[in-house]
């Protein structure tokens, strides 16, 4: 039986004083330099529970699809050992899902709540993130591949089809605590709803899209996602001509219907360059 739920979602409020958005990455305290200069925008959104209709909703329709299919690997307590075991399974899985013909997986984040404790961006001791977003603009999408790609190889294959695509699955228990929601791109205005905010570390800047509230947006998320379940989020895609969905807004919240005891949610993101024949 599906349960949607009603939840508040945290929006992007562009500067008052009409600057440039930025997050400042791994901020030092000592500078005295705000960490943003944006701020949220909370609204009471209704979410949809696709289970039981998963199938309806595909990367190039809504911007995500969902899947399910157990990781070999299990422990995700060891960076060298995610890369080296978490990562290939992973590049087979999203090859056999899309269809493409090369996959470059350049990070990943693990999220363990942590009640009570502050993220502070230490990339030990990240949490799931309460705020709607998109992880990369068209700017940064095409950054992304001249930064994690030889020159020799970058010009061609951003010649051709590219996306930016997320695997992202729940690990050790099912993420009932604090879910995954993601917007369909179909009730997104590309045009009016999203905000290139600057994303600066100490040695470089990127750039992620802020969300403006727009009544419209349809929210759906997957209840009680386990560790054999799985969903690809798309973050960009280089095809703009409107035949598909270019990337899907997401963001963590807290279900008002979660049970008492419930454990924190702990979950894998992985973030892939995605290059097509």
């Amino acid at each position: 039986m599906a349960s949607d739920t009603i939840s508040t979602f945290n929006y992007f409020l562009p500067p008052p004083d009409g600057s440039r958005p930025y997050n400042r990455v791994y901020a030092d305290s000592t500078t005295g330099k705000p960490t943003r200069n944006w701020v949220d925008d909370p609204h009471d959104m209704q979410v949809g529970d696709v289970r039981g209709k998963e199938e309806l909703y595909k990367l190039d329709n809504a911007g995500f699809q969902y899947g399910r299919e157990a990781a070999k690997h299990t422990s995700f307590l060891n960076n060298d050992e995610i890369e080296r075991e978490y990562y290939p399974e992973s590049i087979d899985l999203i090859k056999r899902v899309t269809g493409a013909s090369k996959i470059v997986i350049f990070d990943h984040t693990i999220r363990r709540r942590r009640p009570g404790e502050l993220d502070n961006h230490n990339p030990q001791k990240r949490q799931p993130v309460s705020r709607v977003h998109v992880d990369q603009t068209p700017t940064a999408a095409t950054g992304r591949v001249h930064r994690h790609l030889p020159p020799t190889e970058a010009p061609s294959l951003l010649r051709r089809r590219f996306q930016i695509i997320n695997l992202w699955r729940p690990i050790s228990h099912a993420a009932v605590d604090w879910p995954l929601a993601l917007c369909d791109f179909r009730s997104v205005d590309f045009e009016k709803d999203l905000v290139p905010v600057a994303h600066v570390y100490a040695d470089r800047e990127g750039e992620t899209f802020g969300v403006k509230y727009n009544p419209n947006h349809q929210w759906k998320y997957m209840k009680a996602m386990t560790p054999e379940e799985y969903v690809l989020i798309k973050c960009s895609d280089s095809i703009k001509d409107g035949s598909v969905a270019i990337l899907t807004p997401h963001t963590g919240f807290q279900d008002p219907n979660t049970p008492e005891g419930t454990p924190p949610r702990e979950s894998i993101e992985l973030r892939a360059l995605v290059f097509y024949d």
